[in-house]
């Protein structure tokens, strides 16, 4: 086992506490990485406000980049040295869904499900948070969750693409499968909505049109690929959509936010046959309600996406040469880096919506 400093959540809704923990060796087909980079994801802050239950300790963290540094028997997908991106999903390549390349569905059986490779110095077994753990100096993860990225590429701009940009992205080309043309909408700027932009520009969709309530976020929202922008607030947005549409609403909306209110707001933009994509993550126990006719007689459909549909292994080699070519912004996702020590003041100001993506870099 080795010490290193990870930030721990020992009561839920409580600041992290900064401390040196333990953590073992990676086992059969696990891989330890030490990490570089880790954003803050908006996740990471539901999980560490109780949103979403679950034990307690844990260390939370999951957009993570860094170098492999060990090795358990049986791993294939990476080496030692390798620069890597971690990504919560993991997969299993043997069950239902994996063999129908649905590996973000996988039902498979992991032993870092059922066991911790962490535990503070009183012995106190830690959960990894969201499977990954990542506001740590190592994490030990699944190899089906390591994909090398080529050598010299920043593992800050890396890190983004183990959640934030693979979600929104992946959210439009591989869970709904936008087609060249069809009109968008996308209910929140963040980090996960910025990315959703992008891929609609990916695409080819036109219009795009951000809506958010921030005029801060919608004019970051024009650099991300947005053709329009509607502050939440001023007037109908349902109607203004509409007019932009030549009367027939979005072909697309993707619900980028975990809020009620935006779901039920999205069936409402969608036109006839359109698609209502829910990407933002809610309290577990959240409902929504609508008309159930209105979606009988437009045939309009409501998806969930998990993680933008991800293949690891394909969508991350992708979006780095999307990268390279300059075709997809990672840098400008960035709002600010922090050292691990001064972990709840970058929450804090992600919480606050002062923040896209705030960083927790490791020497």
């Amino acid at each position: 086992m080795e010490k290193i400093k990870a930030a721990v959540c020992y009561e839920f809704g409580k600041p992290l506490v900064v401390e040196e923990i333990e953590i073992d060796p990676p086992q059969q087909g696990e891989v330890k990485v030490r990490v570089a980079a880790t954003g803050i994801c908006h996740s990471d802050i539901h999980l560490i406000k109780g949103e979403w239950g679950g034990p307690v300790p844990l260390v939370p963290g999951h957009e993570v980049a860094g170098i492999v540094e060990e090795v358990g028997p049986g791993v294939t997908t990476a080496k030692v040295g390798d620069p890597a991106v971690v990504c919560l999903v993991r997969n299993c390549g043997r069950c239902h869904y994996c063999t129908k390349g649905l590996p973000q569905m996988c039902s498979g059986d992991f032993a870092l499900a059922r066991e911790s490779r962490l535990r503070n110095l009183k012995g106190q077994t830690l959960a990894p948070g969201l499977f990954t753990a990542g506001f740590a100096e190592c994490v030990v993860v699944d190899q089906s969750q390591v994909v090398p990225v080529p050598s010299g590429f920043s593992l800050e701009r890396a890190a983004l693409l183990a959640c934030g940009v693979v979600t929104g992205v992946g959210a439009v080309v591989n869970t709904a499968q936008v087609e060249t043309g069809s009109s968008v909408a996308v209910i929140g700027a963040g980090g996960v909505g910025l990315n959703s932009l992008q891929g609609a520009a990916l695409a080819g969709a036109y219009p795009i049109i951000a809506i958010d309530l921030l005029e801060s976020k919608l004019e970051k929202a024009k650099e991300f690929g947005a053709t329009h922008c509607l502050r939440v607030g001023d007037g109908d947005i349902a109607e203004e959509i509409r007019k932009i549409t030549s009367g027939r609403g979005a072909d697309y909306a993707f619900v980028t936010v975990g809020t009620v209110k935006a779901i039920e707001q999205a069936v409402e933009l969608v036109g006839k046959r359109g698609t209502v994509v829910i990407v933002g993550l809610p309290p577990v126990d959240t409902l929504v309600s609508f008309s159930a006719m209105s979606l009988v007689r437009a045939e309009k459909r409501i998806i969930g996406s998990r993680m933008g549909s991800v293949r690891l292994g394909v969508d991350v080699p992708r979006l780095v040469d999307l990268h390279n070519c300059g075709h997809l912004k990672l840098e400008e996702l960035i709002s600010g880096r922090y050292p691990l020590e001064e972990i709840n003041e970058a929450i804090e100001l992600m919480n606050q919506g002062k923040a896209l993506r705030n960083m927790i870099v490791f020497a």
